[in-house]
């Protein structure tokens, strides 16, 4: 009896870990909708604090424009966290697929030692910074509990395939590096160069969608408030990262300058 109870949980177990697996493949397909549903929900809330101060303490106060700024900080915190991870990567790994997992080489050293899912880490900081904007402690919770819930199934289906793919060498790396939340004293120096041109290439996106974000809302509440004082911070990052964003997709597009091999 005790024999075939034992057959009938490894036989649940398995189907659960197919399951998680499944939900984490699809997941990771439409994984760039995720931002558009925050910003879509954080901007409506963001509009309610400018229209009905109140419910922000520090709304319309000396405070709020340095809140702002160290909404932007968090964000940019978690682009830089992109920028170190993906300048010390070689090619195919790291990316930006959406179609499939995708693993040339595994990973193990430069912020990969410290921690297994640093994009991951980088992405929630980013979108923490836009979703605290808001000023909605109860907005921010549930960001934090819908973004947990969502890429714990994509990291799951990664690593499912990473240990598919590299065996004992990445459970003997799984073992030892926590998941999400670094461990620094682990970090082993990268064994590759920062790539620059890699960074340019993959993450131009990033900081010009940031002030670009944060910008917009900012100029939307100083209107629905009938004020002009924009926070030229906004206004100056947005102008000049959408002048290197277009810059560089030039570059990408019509000259080979951010090309490099193995990068």
């Amino acid at each position: 009896m005790t024999t075939v109870s034992l057959k009938i949980l490894t036989i649940d177990d398995m189907a659960l870990i197919e399951e998680f697996e499944k939900q984490g493949v699809w997941l990771f397909k439409y994984r760039s909708y995720l931002p558009l549903i925050i910003i879509f929900a954080g901007t409506i809330l963001y509009l309610r604090i400018e229209i009905y101060p109140g419910t922000f303490f520090i709304e319309e106060t000396p405070l709020e424009k340095y809140y702002e700024i160290l909404c932007l900080l968090l964000s940019l915190a978690g682009l830089a966290i992109r920028v170190f991870t993906v300048g010390y990567t070689p090619k195919n790994t790291s990316g930006r697929n959406t179609k499939e997992q995708l693993a040339d080489k595994l990973n193990t050293t430069g912020i990969y030692s410290i921690v297994r899912h640093p994009l991951y880490l980088g992405n929630f900081l980013m979108w923490l910074g836009v979703a605290a904007l808001t000023g909605n402690l109860w907005f921010i919770f549930l960001f934090c509990l819908v973004y947990w819930l969502y890429y714990e199934r994509i990291m799951f289906a990664e690593e499912q395939f990473l240990r598919k793919k590299f065996g004992d060498v990445y459970l003997a790396w799984a073992m030892r590096v926590p998941p999400f939340i670094p461990k620094f004293s682990y970090y082993k120096k990268p064994t590759l160069t920062f790539s620059w041109k890699k960074v340019f290439k993959q993450e131009k996106n990033g900081l010009a969608a940031l002030f670009l974000i944060f910008f917009l809302l900012d100029a939307s509440g100083e209107m629905i408030d009938n004020h002009r004082k924009f926070n030229y911070i906004f206004v100056v990052g947005s102008i000049s990262s959408l002048i290197m964003y277009a810059v560089l997709k030039y570059l990408k597009r019509q000259t080979k300058f951010l090309n490099e091999d193995d990068r």
